[in-house]
């Protein structure tokens, strides 16, 4: 937003390009509260914040955030005058929120110039993923949550691979004195989990089947399916987003790998990671903690292309 336009909407009865008063031009200045200047900056940035702002709205909008920075000062002010900037714990929380943003702000200068997806690699990814596009379906799911142990598990996925209906095998949980949930859902194929949507994909209504999950067991079972395909063109705007995500996330994880194998670790005492097959390691060994296994290339879409298919199959 332009300085002089926030200034004048934030009803200042100042111009852009006045004289220095007392070193601070006085265009700079939006709002004293006890001595203590609010900026027209400041003002900006909380602007900017809340995204793009429609015209007819941006009076009212900056109207609000100028009383909404002069509650902040109020009470900043209370904060300093019961001395609460040397609190230890808020001393500790502002150095911890610096760090935060320092590292936030390397991050975003890093991935900034990484190009946009091309038009190839876009429609190599939508015939890779023929279930959340060309053949996407939705269903209407019956879901039994269970609570159960790994080798309750086992049992469950014998007595379903038995057959009956649901109403069959819930009445053999109750039996078992197993904790259970039932449940119905209508989902569409980037809302499910990539197992769950490998084994529906080709199952048809009337059929289930059980997955673990960290509770125990999900039973699920199609009880209605339509096809509802997004072609090429609509698919493309998340698609690109999310090929670009991957590609900024591919080139920050890249970066802290080359700038963990620059540096030097050193955990001290319990604080050494486990090694990843579980035995005991050598201190000496313990020099960087263990990578995080990476998601899979369709689990990682799923937040993305969630996010538009709303709109997508509208």
């Amino acid at each position: 937003m332009p300085l002089c336009v926030a200034v004048l909407l934030a009803g200042a009865s100042f111009g852009c390009g006045g004289k220095e008063e007392s070193g601070k031009s006085a265009s700079q200045v939006a709002v004293k509260v006890n001595k203590e200047e609010i900026s027209v900056h400041q003002i900006n940035d909380l602007l900017a914040r809340g995204g793009r702002i429609p015209q007819d709205q941006l009076k009212n909008a900056t109207a609000a955030a100028v009383e909404r920075l002069i509650n902040q000062e109020l009470l900043v002010q209370q904060a300093k005058d019961g001395k609460l900037d040397r609190d230890p714990r808020v001393l500790q929380m502002i150095e911890f929120s610096r760090r935060e943003i320092l590292a936030r702000a390397y991050g975003e200068r890093l991935v900034s110039t990484t190009p946009r997806p091309t038009d190839a690699q876009v429609s190599a990814f939508y015939d890779a993923n023929p279930a959340m596009f060309a053949k996407r379906r939705i269903y209407s799911l019956q879901e039994i949550n269970i609570t159960a142990s790994p080798k309750q598990f086992e049992e469950i996925r014998t007595r379903l691979q038995s057959g009956g209906s649901l109403q069959q095998i819930m009445d053999w949980l109750k039996g078992k004195d197993i904790q259970f949930v039932a449940n119905t859902a209508v989902k569409a194929a980037e809302q499910l989990p990539s197992e769950a949507l490998k084994n529906l994909a080709n199952m048809n209504p009337g059929q289930a089947f059980a997955t673990r999950t960290p509770a125990g067991a999900v039973i699920v079972s199609i009880a209605g399916v339509r096809e509802e395909p997004i072609d090429r063109a609509r698919a493309k705007p998340a698609i690109e987003n999310h090929l670009l995500s991957q590609a900024r996330n591919e080139k920050m994880q890249q970066e802290l790998k080359r700038l963990r194998e620059s540096a030097v670790i050193e955990y001290v005492g319990d604080f050494a990671p486990p090694p990843a097959d579980g035995t005991a390691a050598p201190a000496q060994d313990q020099q960087a903690a263990p990578e995080e296994k990476p998601k899979s290339k369709e689990d990682a879409f799923r937040s993305a292309i969630e996010q538009g298919a709303t709109n997508l199959r509208r």
